[in-house]
């Protein structure tokens, strides 16, 4: 079965990418490929295959949780350039937003 032809300035469009005449041509037959190639994939029989995230196992080591000295609060604070009460001051970043 042959893969449909895929429009390369349509999807540039859709993407907001501004493609070359030369680039177009260039990226035609890799995304072709591209979807022939899913298309293979997709052809595969995976009835009975449980899903998975990862190919191989995961195994997590986690230390225990718990209390150990850390950094004094005024320490920290020490050399801040501005600070509210125990809190860092920090410029404003996000437009809009309330200081």
């Amino acid at each position: 079965m042959a893969a449909p032809k895929i429009d390369v300035a349509y999807v540039a469009n859709l993407a907001r990418l501004e493609l070359t005449p030369e680039e177009q041509a260039l990226f035609q037959p890799q995304l072709e490929g591209i979807v022939k190639y899913v298309e293979k994939i997709s052809a595969v029989d995976v009835a009975g295959v449980e899903p998975m995230m990862h190919g191989r196992p995961l195994s997590n080591v986690f230390r225990e949780d718990e209390v150990r000295p850390s950094l004094d609060r005024e320490a920290a604070l020490e050399n801040a350039p501005a600070r509210v009460g125990d809190e860092f001051l920090l410029p404003k970043i996000v437009e809009g937003a309330e200081s």
